[in-house]
């Protein structure tokens, strides 16, 4: 990896492990009994928080994952190498200790020392001159190898090591925001059961903070709540059904006719078990009417003309199916 790409991925990385997560704490504390609004307040500043630190965390295990690959890789291409250099320094090194102990090798140089004559002699010294130049050229060439290889293989044992220690810090930071969202959500349930979020919003909304485009799509479908229904709308100040879930995930980047029919063809369908906040909650046997499963067992519709958009059971109506857009 050229040095100056290295060094531009690890400042990167080390903005990245340098992001500070700043809870608003004490906010909560404020008042005795904090409104819904409050809470709702609350709690979308610091998902707003923790989502980008999760997108975060799951960039930084993809690279780790990469990383590790391409290290594992470069190991099994040094592996037979490391062993041809072994062996190599093995025979040297077997040269040596049989000459001291005056095995073979050091009868056959006595052997050469004894010619009978002085050319003999020089043949043998220059046959084991060639044999040792051998033996050190072999020695030589595997060993760059293996140290060629060995210094492409240390920036990534660097970022190996880098990126562990980021997504450790990473993952220390979700799990502080974490604890927090989980003490809001619990004053969020308390306030709730009191009553406090009126006849529009009779529980929280959404009930949980799913992530992605649908947590994007259900977040602006319970921001909708007690605006108008108004036929053939679709915002931002009136909706009909089909206009609400269609400007709730266009929201989310994704694209859906203004047709409750239609939704349900080009959505998957997905059974009462698999349903999850963002889902499409299709109703009657003609389709004609939709809304937006919010959770625990909760959905926000446009329900008809004149009344505000609000939260209902799901199963209050006739369910044809359900669909998940995306």
């Amino acid at each position: 990896m050229p040095r100056s790409r290295w060094s531009r991925f690890t400042t990167a990385l080390a903005a990245l492990a340098g992001t500070a997560v700043i809870l608003t704490g004490g906010a909560t504390a404020a008042h005795a009994e904090p409104s819904v609004t409050e809470i709702e307040r609350q709690i979308d500043q610091d998902w707003n928080k923790l989502e980008p630190i999760i997108e975060q965390v799951n960039a930084t295990r993809e690279q780790l994952a990469a990383k590790r690959k391409q290290a594992g890789a470069l190991a099994k291409q040094i592996a037979p190498l490391e062993a041809r250099v072994d062996a190599a320094l093995g025979q040297v090194g077997g040269l040596a200790a049989d000459a001291y102990k005056g095995d073979n090798n050091l009868s056959t140089v006595n052997a050469l020392l004894g010619s009978r004559s002085p050319s003999e002699l020089v043949d043998g010294l220059a046959l084991l001159d060639r044999f040792a130049n051998r033996q050190q050229e072999q020695v030589r060439t595997v060993a760059e190898l293996r140290d060629q290889l060995a210094a492409k293989k240390q920036p990534l044992d660097e970022m190996i090591s880098d990126l562990a220690r980021t997504e450790a810090q990473l993952a220390a930071k979700k799990k502080q925001i974490d604890a927090e969202i989980v003490k809001l959500q619990k004053l969020r349930l308390k306030v709730y059961g009191n009553g406090g979020g009126g006849p529009l919003r009779p529980a929280p909304c959404p009930a949980g903070y799913p992530g992605g485009p649908a947590g994007v799509a259900v977040k602006f479908a319970c921001a909708q709540i007690g605006k108008i229904y108004v036929w053939g709308a679709a915002g931002p100040d009136h909706y009909d059904c089909s206009g609400l879930t269609m400007a709730a995930w266009a929201k989310a980047g994704v694209s859906l006719p203004h047709n409750a029919r239609q939704q349900h063809d080009v959505t998957r369908r997905v059974s009462r078990s698999e349903l999850r906040a963002g889902d499409l909650v299709f109703y009657y046997s003609d389709l004609h009417h939709v809304g937006m499963y919010v959770g625990d067992g909760w959905v926000v519709h446009a329900s008809q003309s004149g009344k505000p958009i609000t939260m209902k059971r799901v199963d209050d109506g006739q369910i044809n199916s359900y669909g998940r857009p995306g």
